[in-house]
C-alpha cells in the first residue's frame, strides 16, 4: 500500500473523521467555533451502498481542509524577511526605488529595509539585530575588529565628491590651513580624507590641529568660527557650504576616487543560510542601477529618492552626482585584488593602516575575509543570458 493513498483499510467514516480532525487543527488558531465531528450517514437498507455513494461528497469536504493545512505549513516555514539597515547616503537611498516599485516581491525575496542613522546602524548590526548593514569599507573593518564581523557582497558606489574638506571664507588652499584647526570626526572616513588632502599638498597631520567633531555638527561648528575648516560627508558637507557664506571646498573624494567605497555588508551566518535570497537582493540592486542609468527615468528616480530624505528633486540631484554608482561591469573591476584605490582590496589596505595608526584597533585586519564577490559574479553571468 502506498502511504497516504487512503484506498485500502480505511472506512469512509474514518476518512470523514480524519478530514474533520485536520480541519480542526487548521481552524484552531482562527476561531473557537469549530464544527462538530461528522456522523456517518447510514442507510439501514443498503448501508454499504449508501456510504459508497456518499464518498465523493465527503472527499470534497476533505480536500479544502487538506489544502488549508498545507497552506498553514507553508506559512510556518516561510523565511523571515532579511533585515537590512540603510540611511541617507546618496549611494544607498536608491534602494527606495525598488521598495516603492515592489521589485523585491517580484524577485521572490522578503526584505525589511530599516532607516537607521549611519553610526547607529553599525551599532545595531553589532548586537545581531540586523542581517545586513551598509558601511564604508573602512568602517566595516572597525565594526569587524571591535564588534561583529561582516562580509561585503555588493559594492554600491564610491564617493565622487560628496565627502568634502571645506574651509571658512578667506582660506584659499589646503596649504593655507597650516597651523589652523580642522573639525572632523576622528577615526572616520572624513579624517582619512583630510590626511589625503594634506599628503597631496606636502603636509602632514602635524601641520594642523584636529578638533574631534561629530559629522552632523560640522556645519554649525564651521559657522561658529571655532575651526577654520571641516571635513564631512553629505548631507552635512552640502549643508556647511550653504550655511557659511563664502566657504569653499579645498579637497573632495573626487580628488581621490576609491578612497571611500560604500558597500552592503551582511552577517556571515545569514549569508551561509540564505545565500540564494542575498543573491536576489544583489540582482535587484543592478535592476535599480539600470533604471538610474537611463536618462528617461531620472525625474522619477530623483522624486522617489528626494522624498525619502525630505528634499526637493532639484536639491537632491547634486548629491547623486557626487556619488559614483557602479554598474555591474565596473563593480567587477573594483572587486579585483590590487594595491591601488581602484581596487576595494587596495583601498581597504590603506584604511586598515590608518585605523591601526590611530589606534582605532590594535592590529591589521585580514582584509580578504571581509569580501565575497561571488554573488556579483553569478548575477553578471545570469544577466548576460
Amino acid at each position: 500500500m502506498r502511504r497516504g493513498s487512503g484506498a485500502v483499510g480505511v472506512s469512509p467514516e474514518r476518512r470523514d473523521f480524519l478530514a474533520w480532525r485536520m480541519l480542526r487543527r487548521v481552524r484552531a488558531s482562527e476561531s473557537d467555533s469549530l464544527p462538530a465531528a461528522p456522523k456517518p450517514e447510514i442507510n439501514s437498507e443498503y448501508p454499504m451502498k449508501a456510504n459508497r455513494l456518499a464518498l465523493p461528497k465527503r472527499l470534497s469536504r476533505a480536500v479544502p481542509a487538506a489544502m488549508a493545512a498545507l497552506a498553514l505549513l507553508t506559512s510556518a516555514v516561510r523565511a523571515e524577511p532579511l533585515k537590512i539597515a540603510y540611511n541617507d547616503w546618496p549611494g544607498w537611498v536608491p534602494w527606495e526605488i525598488a521598495i516603492k516599485k515592489g521589485w523585491f516581491k517580484e524577485a521572490g525575496v522578503e526584505v525589511d529595509f530599516q532607516w537607521i542613522d549611519y553610526v547607529k546602524s553599525m551599532e545595531t548590526y553589532s548586537t545581531g539585530a540586523l542581517d545586513g548593514v551598509h558601511m564604508t569599507n573602512g568602517d566595516a573593518l572597525v565594526t569587524g575588529a571591535t564588534g561583529k564581523p561582516a562580509v561585503a557582497i555588493l559594492i554600491n558606489d564610491y564617493s565622487n565628491g560628496n565627502d568634502m574638506f571645506i574651509a571658512a571664507p578667506g582660506i584659499e588652499s589646503v596649504k593655507d590651513m597650516k597651523g589652523k584647526k580642522v573639525g572632523v570626526e576622528q577615526g572616520f572616513v572624513s579624517h582619512l580624507l583630510v590626511l589625503k588632502a594634506l599628503e597631496a599638498n606636502g603636509m602632514t597631520e602635524a601641520d594642523v590641529e584636529i578638533v574631534n567633531t561629530p559629522n552632523g555638527e560640522t556645519p554649525q561648528v564651521l559657522k561658529s568660527g571655532g575651526v577654520s575648516a571641516i571635513a564631512a560627508w553629505q548631507p552635512s558637507s552640502g549643508q556647511a557650504l550653504k550655511l557659511v557664506d563664502g566657504s569653499k571646498t579645498l579637497f573632495t573624494s573626487a580628488d581621490a576616487p576609491g578612497i571611500i567605497y560604500d558597500i552592503l555588508y551582511v552577517a556571515p551566518e545569514s549569508l551561509e543560510k540564505r545565500r540564494d535570497d542575498w543573491k536576489k537582493v544583489v540582482k535587484v540592486w543592478y535592476r535599480i542601477v539600470e533604471f538610474l542609468k537611463n536618462e528617461d527615468n531620472l525625474d522619477e528616480a530623483l522624486e522617489i529618492m528626494a522624498a525619502r530624505v525630505n528634499l526637493t528633486p532639484d536639491e537632491y540631484e547634486p548629491l547623486l552626482k557626487g556619488t559614483y554608482i557602479l554598474n555591474i561591469e565596473e563593480a567587477l573591476e573594483r572587486w579585483k585584488e590590487g594595491e591601488g584605490l581602484d581596487s576595494v582590496y587596495g583601498s581597504s589596505k590603506v584604511v586598515d593602516a590608518f585605523n591601526v595608526k590611530y589606534e582605532v584597533y590594535e592590529k591589521p585586519e585580514p582584509i580578504a575575509k571581509y569580501f565575497d564577490s561571488s554573488l556579483t559574479k553569478e548575477v553578471a553571468e545570469e544577466l548576460k543570458k
